[in-house]
């Protein structure tokens, strides 16, 4: 989602946030700016135009809460306004980062973003399921008032549909799994290209089904949307337990491209049943959290070089959790291994990556969002 992004959050606290990509697109604006730097020094013009307006930077995006609106009792969807920089050319499927102040800290989380790229208003939304262990996501959800000012990191993501979409297509989500898949839905209506989707959804309960409603009201306006929603808490999960019963459900489904987001043993089902099937590359997969390799041995002491600070790390706690805990400026961004923000230098001893359990030498760049410690290592941060 944390892809995303969206379903586990963790309080960040004094992280450093990550390097806002998008906000130097504009080369005029850029030239201006260097100019009335010279004039306005010590002061940088930022300094001034927040004075007139928050949302106006060049050295960083940020956005405007308009509105939080309560999806279900858990959940709600914040209607953000950019500010200058952004761009609305973003594809469905893509995830957004978010930096929050709160009690003095600016947290970071990446959230999928729900709106269509094209926007008549020109805002965005991101809908935020609040978890338990989630001090960013409860805080989104119950915390923030419209008119809060955000940061903002440019949308990333390679979950997204081609354009034109392939004429048939499956979606196959569950919880907040949903959410990306949305903004899909949202831009093949506004195209006039519901032509030919299966959807297959599963929450807990109809109350906590996220755009219930709206997804009923796609499903009667576009006869070429099929909604099949599960409520699991009665009927069970979706038996992904091999193709018989797939084949009950959606017949065709070989024959369709497959966009897949939901709990990790959703999607781990999944591909062993795309695979078994032989259409691997029919099936596109975003998760919220790390897929990681099992591990019988590892962690050592971790050594942070530039901030002279060490802490001890067992074989499950990734390098940015660990210098995170010890306080050290951690650089980072989706905390799932796909923007590459949080990459840094190993300078000695061997690090492993928990998603395929290959470990890394000393002089390598590593994700210290998906990489544990092998033993003692040191990291240039």
């Amino acid at each position: 989602m944390a892809k995303k992004h969206a379903a586990i959050v963790a309080h960040i606290g004094d992280t450093r946030r990550p390097t806002v990509v998008g906000a130097d697109r504009n080369r005029a604006w850029n030239v201006l700016r260097r100019i009335a730097t010279q004039i306005t020094t010590p002061l940088l013009p930022d300094d001034y135009l927040q004075l007139a307006n928050p949302l106006w930077s060049a050295r960083e995006l940020r956005g405007r809460v308009l509105e939080v609106r309560r999806e279900t009792a858990d959940s709600a969807t914040l209607t953000i306004k950019p500010g200058w920089g952004f761009q609305f050319d973003y594809r469905a499927g893509q995830y957004i980062g978010i930096g929050l102040l709160v009690d003095g800290r600016w947290c970071w989380r990446s959230y999928s973003l729900t709106s269509p790229p094209v926007s008549a208003d020109r805002t965005i939304a991101i809908t935020v399921k609040a978890m338990p262990e989630g001090f960013l996501s409860s805080h989104l959800v119950d915390g923030v008032a419209p008119g809060t000012v955000v940061r903002l990191a440019a949308p990333r993501g390679d979950f997204v549909l081609p354009d034109p979409a392939p004429a048939a297509v499956l979606f196959l989500t569950a919880g907040s799994g949903i959410t990306p898949v949305m903004a899909m839905l949202r831009t093949l209506a506004r195209r006039g290209a519901l032509a030919d989707v299966v959807h297959l959804h599963s929450a807990p309960t109809s109350a906590e089904t996220l755009f219930a409603e709206e997804l009923a009201a796609l499903a009667s306006a576009h006869p070429g949307y099929r909604l099949q929603l599960r409520t699991t808490r009665d009927q069970g999960r979706l038996p992904l337990d091999g193709p018989d019963a797939l084949d009950e459900l959606v017949p065709d489904w070989r024959d369709r491209q497959t966009w897949a987001c939901g709990p990790a043993a959703m999607l781990g089902d999944a591909e062993r049943v795309w695979a078994a099937a032989g259409i691997a590359d029919h099936l596109h997969i975003e998760r919220f959290t790390v897929a990681r390799a099992a591990s019988a041995d590892g962690g050592g002491t971790v050594t942070f070089a530039a901030s002279g600070k060490s802490v001890t790390a067992d074989a499950a706690t990734t390098l940015l959790e660990a210098g995170e805990g010890a306080g050290v400026l951690m650089p980072f961004g989706c905390r799932m291994g796909i923007c590459q923000s949080c990459v840094v230098t190993l300078t000695a001893g061997q690090a492993r990556d928990l998603r395929t359990g290959a470990d890394h030498e000393p002089g390598a760049r590593i994700q210290t969002c998906v990489s544990t410690a092998a033993g003692d290592c040191e990291l240039d941060v």
